[in-house]
């Protein structure tokens, strides 16, 4: 086999990482390519599920001993503590890799040190090659521990003119079967998927994670969180039906806003500290404009159908919004036709303070 350079090895390993998502939460995506003293590829890994072996483990156990004197291209810092698996930092050591180029360092503080710990027992450290890219593929968790609340994407479904609804309240079905395949695709990678308790009493969803062909339940299923202030929800509801996790977020347990409605702010906390790193957004304009207006909306991905109603329920009410300078600015990300319908992927701009 030839040999490859670091920079195609990273590229490999952010592809690798890639297939692990949304079945790695807590953990992050992690790839790991392994080169030897000639820079051939002995060993490939990448982290499946949370608890399970992390990719430079994998990668190892694929080289032996060819990974002496090697290389290590791994997405993110090797971890240097002891959880459910050991600290990969020490397996490199012990392998005899004699480099270690990094994408990104851990920003979680229970589990970083790795590079540190490399670096006194002799390994070559590098860190920062192709850094943007291995962000991309991680961004959820990265963002979630940097700040201490889950990277949240709204999602919504609408008509040309902006409708989620008719004017009699009808909205099934707005967008066509591959949106909603394609929905259910994007509520497998996350790990909460969020809705109003408005929108469990007049859709009754079941906001779980399956085939739309056949309805079968995807292996993993988010946890499903209703944001109901003052407890509504009713005990048939069927997110309440067992085929997924649910929990009824009340003001009385969260807290509340000086509004007397559920602090958003504190249910992501909490969230994050129940081990969701990544959570959906779904269903109720008012919920979204409220997240929108305190500013805790990640990403927006939005399935617009080739559809006008004229009348009826818009996808989005009160942002905070009241004059045109005020207005939430997006910077488009990507646009996509998904059967007849436009996936329109957007990330809010940080306004200045």
């Amino acid at each position: 086999m030839a040999s490859v350079s670091v920079d195609e090895a990273m590229r490999r390993a952010i592809a690798l990482g890639a297939r692990g998502l949304g079945a790695t939460s807590p953990n992050p995506v992690v790839g790991c390519v392994l080169l030897d003293a000639d820079g051939e590829v002995v060993g490939e890994g990448f982290h499946a599920y949370a608890g399970g072996p992390h990719a430079e483990i994998v990668a190892l156990a694929q080289a032996g001993r060819r990974a002496r004197g090697g290389t290590a291209v791994v997405t993110l810092e090797p971890c240097d503590h002891i959880g459910r698996t050991g600290p990969c930092s020490h397996a490199l050591i012990a392998a005899g890799v004699a480099r270690v180029v990094v994408a990104v360092p851990d920003p979680n503080p229970v589990a970083s040190g790795g590079a540190a710990t490399l670096r006194a027992a002799g390994v070559q450290v590098e860190v920062g090659v192709r850094a943007d890219e291995a962000e991309a593929g991680n961004i959820a968790w990265l963002t979630s521990m940097r700040r201490g609340w889950p990277y949240l994407i709204w999602k919504y479904a609408a008509t040309l003119d902006g409708r989620s609804a008719a004017a009699d309240g009808t909205s099934m079905w707005i967008t066509s079967e591959a949106a909603r395949i394609d929905v259910h695709a994007l509520r497998g990678t996350v790990d909460a998927v969020i809705a109003g308790v408005g929108t469990v009493l007049a859709d009754d969803p079941r906001l779980t994670a399956r085939n739309l062909r056949d309805g079968t339940l995807a292996i993993r299923q988010p946890l499903r969180v209703v944001v109901d202030s003052s407890g509504r929800t009713p005990a048939q509801a069927r997110v309440r039906d067992g085929a997924a996790r649910t929990w009824v977020a009340t003001a009385a347990e969260v807290g509340a806003g000086p509004d007397g409605r559920v602090d958003l702010a504190a249910l992501l906390a909490e969230l994050h500290h129940r081990g969701v790193r990544a959570a959906l957004l779904e269903g109720g304009p008012t919920l979204a404009g409220a997240f929108l207006a305190a500013g805790l909306v990640d990403k927006i991905v939005g399935y617009v159908a080739p559809k006008l109603l004229g009348a009826g329920p818009t996808a989005l009410l009160d942002a905070g919004v009241t004059t045109i300078a005020d207005a939430i600015d997006l910077e488009l990300t990507d646009v996509t036709q998904v059967g007849p319908d436009l996936r329109i992927t957007a990330l809010p701009r940080k306004r200045e303070a």
